[in-house]
């Protein structure tokens, strides 16, 4: 594995405002919590792609995608503009990580036959983020948007649920949630899109699991810092009780959009 860290003059290519950072904090617990992309909808992705020369995967975060597309790519580059979570990123010998933004890479034109950004799109200047990619994908390659939405689980807990999100962190979500909410459905998108089939990914989570993803929240990470106390505090005897008493399944409902370049842009 190759890490590149990039000069400070490198990364200051963006407004401020435009390089939001919510967990470098937190990176080891995202690392440990937060839910992966099952192995269906991975397969699914690669019969779409052209050739499997190159990859690169857009905040990669932990590392899970690009540890995905590792067996099926000579080589998979990975990007974050966070330090702390391309540290904890899992190693391959084929995954070359490095630290810089999304809207201004120092990749090769036409260089990647597929583009990945897994639960992260939503934090691009949307502009910025498609030119560099038709800058830097094959003219047969594609482009690829994965997330997750909100989890379900059962009735009662995920009124609990429902209740933290909306009610106690509904002014601490930052603006870009709005999107996840949409399921990625009124992120711009540029490109020739591929119908795509519907996935979900599905858990088995004791409680201390459960409590640890809704710790991962970037909203949870708002509130704590604004007012100095866990918001998983109010609702965690709610929580715990629902829990105990079900069948502690999870389920996340996949987003997930392909394109293609467009010839005439």
């Amino acid at each position: 594995m190759e890490l590149t860290l990039y000069s400070i003059a490198d990364l200051v290519v963006l407004k401020k405002e435009e390089m939001k950072d919510n967990f470098s904090k937190i990176a080891s617990a995202y690392a440990v919590f937060r839910p992966g992309y099952p192995q269906e909808i991975i397969d699914y992705i690669m019969s779409l792609a052209p050739r499997k020369g190159s990859a690169l995967d857009i905040a990669t975060g932990n590392g899970q995608l690009a540890q995905k597309l590792a067996p099926f790519f000579d080589q998979v580059y990975a990007t974050d503009i966070s330090e702390q979570q391309i540290k904890n990123a899992v190693k391959k010998d084929n995954i070359n990580y490095s630290v810089q933004p999304a809207e201004k890479t120092t990749f090769s034109d036409k260089q990647f036959d597929l583009i990945a950004v897994a639960q992260a799109v939503h934090w691009f200047d949307f502009n910025t983020f498609n030119k560099e990619i038709y800058r830097i994908l094959k003219d047969d390659g594609i482009f690829v948007i994965l997330g997750y939405s909100l989890l379900k689980t059962n009735p009662a807990t995920d009124a609990v649920i429902k209740k933290l999100y909306k009610e106690i962190l509904g002014d601490y979500w930052d603006k870009e949630r709005q999107y996840i909410d949409a399921y990625y459905k009124t992120i711009p998108f540029p490109y020739d899109e591929i119908t795509t089939k519907a996935f979900d990914s599905h858990y088995q989570w004791d409680y201390e699991q459960l409590l640890g993803y809704l710790g991962t929240w970037s909203a949870v990470q708002h509130y704590k810092k604004q007012k100095k106390t866990n918001p998983l505090d109010l609702i965690e005897k709610e929580l715990r009780t629902s829990w105990e008493e079900s069948n502690k399944k999870v389920t996340f409902p996949l987003l997930l959009r392909i394109g293609k370049l467009q010839k005439t842009l």
